[in-house]
């Protein structure tokens, strides 16, 4: 990634370096990552990436980071949404179910009585991530969304193949996960 000059960046300047990371990363971009290569705080970041999400920027923020939503990563993918339900300790388990046939999990949706759909983006695709969000979870000893309906959450699950879902689905229900 480019760092940049020990120069002061504008506000604009700042946020353009933002979109360009985006544009060229394969990766997700943490705020902290963009803080130090610009040499602001964290909370500046998190205020100019909603800025540019209110100029109408596709910045969707997973719990890897930031990454630029780019309409051609869908194109040809099939979805579909699974409703699960299960305990905080069984997410694991649940996940590496659905990314172990090569279906990323793109989100988690619950239902909030105050609030209505409360919907995180996940964009789990591998054991590697998997294991990057339940840890990050438990080290900032935050809980899941499932813990505000009871366990019962959806997931909207996309893959290259309507096959693949259905196995996910398959054994989701074998494991006692997936609720039809």
């Amino acid at each position: 990634m480019d760092h940049l000059k020990e120069e002061k960046m504008t506000a604009s300047e700042r946020q353009e370096f933002i979109i360009s990371q985006l544009k060229k990363a394969k990766e997700p971009i943490s705020g902290s990552q963009f803080a130090k290569m610009t040499n602001v705080s964290r909370q500046v970041i998190v205020q100019d990436i909603s800025i540019l999400k209110a100029k109408k920027e596709p910045i969707v923020a997973t719990s890897q980071g930031y990454i630029y939503f780019k309409e051609d990563i869908d194109k040809g993918l099939e979805t579909k949404v699974i409703v699960c339900k299960h305990t905080p300790e069984q997410t694991r388990e649940e996940l590496y179910t659905i990314v172990d046939h090569g279906v990323t999990v793109k989100n988690v949706i619950v239902e909030h009585p105050i609030y209505g759909d409360i919907t995180a983006d996940l964009r789990l695709s591998n054991r590697k991530e998997v294991d990057q969000f339940v840890n990050k979870i438990e080290e900032t000893n935050s809980p899941y969304l499932l813990i505000l309906s009871g366990g019962i959450h959806l997931h909207t699950i996309e893959s290259d193949s309507v096959e693949k879902l259905q196995a996910v689905c398959e054994e989701l229900e074998k494991k006692g996960i997936l609720i039809k």
